[in-house]
């Protein structure tokens, strides 16, 4: 028996993606603030401190929690949506950026995946959205983007977000495997993760890959995505601040010229 709300889906989209929840009557689902897209007349939102999985829960207590989730780059608040009417009842959250909503039924993973911070999108109620923090001294010395990271917990549904293409990959026991620590969507508990020097005087000059591999050893399931958006980010700043790159142009700076951009 779930102790958390059992809710049904649809995502749709292909690039830019957004997934319906279905709600019966009296369901909630939980989401992070600014990715609601639309809902049905009889959805009631309430913004509340935390993920409300656990509604005994002190101010103080509550308080915590919230902070804890700042550190992972969420806001203070979440939101819920409640269908208050009698029958079937339809809310959307939308992806912030390109990429893939990958749906996880915590029940399948021994009620926990450990993902980056900011993968969350939705939930249904009763999920627990945490801080995960890497205890190994040189994952939070050097880890970046792997050394604080999110916990999902319970049994319910719950949806996270990448960008570019996301595939799984299922490691067997004692399996290997060295990752960008950037690329790393999620992992399910039974997993080891570290942090792994890349080494050699020309790759941390040259190599332009970052200093620091992560590192994880089986068994267990990973989520893997092509485009992370701090890539993405630089990507677009560096075309933003700068003009046109070339991209082989035999006609080089009289292109811009003849297109306006040089004058």
């Amino acid at each position: 028996m779930r102790r958390n709300h059992e809710i049904e889906y649809k995502i749709y989209g292909e690039e830019m993606q957004y997934v319906e929840v279905e709600l019966d009557p009296n369901e909630t689902a939980i989401a992070e603030s600014g990715s609601f897209m639309m809902m049905d007349e009889a959805i009631q939102m309430q913004t509340i401190f935390g993920d409300g999985s656990q509604p005994q829960q002190g101010f103080l207590g509550k308080l915590l929690s919230a902070g804890k989730r700042v550190l992972t780059g969420e806001s203070l608040f979440m939101t819920t949506f409640t269908n208050t009417g009698s029958g079937k009842k339809k809310v959307a959250f939308a992806s912030p950026y390109p990429g893939k909503i990958i749906p996880m039924d915590l029940s399948h993973f021994n009620g926990k995946i450990i993902c980056q911070k900011d993968a969350f999108l939705c939930a249904a109620h009763g999920v627990s959205v945490g801080i995960e923090f890497q205890r190994r001294l040189g994952t939070g010395l050097f880890g970046g983007e792997g050394f604080i990271m999110q916990k999902l917990e319970g049994d319910g549904m719950a949806f996270v977000h990448a960008g570019g293409h996301v595939f799984e990959r299922e490691l067997q026991p004692g399996e290997f495997l060295r990752i960008d620590t950037g690329c790393l969507v999620a992992y399910t508990q039974t997993v080891n993760y570290d942090i792994q020097f890349v080494g050699g005087i020309k790759n941390t000059i040259f190599g332009g890959e970052g200093l620091f591999f992560a590192t994880l050893r089986g068994p267990g399931k990973i989520w893997i995505q092509t485009l992370p958006i701090s890539r993405l980010a630089s990507r677009i700043l560096s075309y933003g601040g700068s003009k046109r790159k070339e991209e082989g142009s035999v006609l080089g700076g009289l292109g811009n010229m003849l297109d306006g951009d040089g004058w």
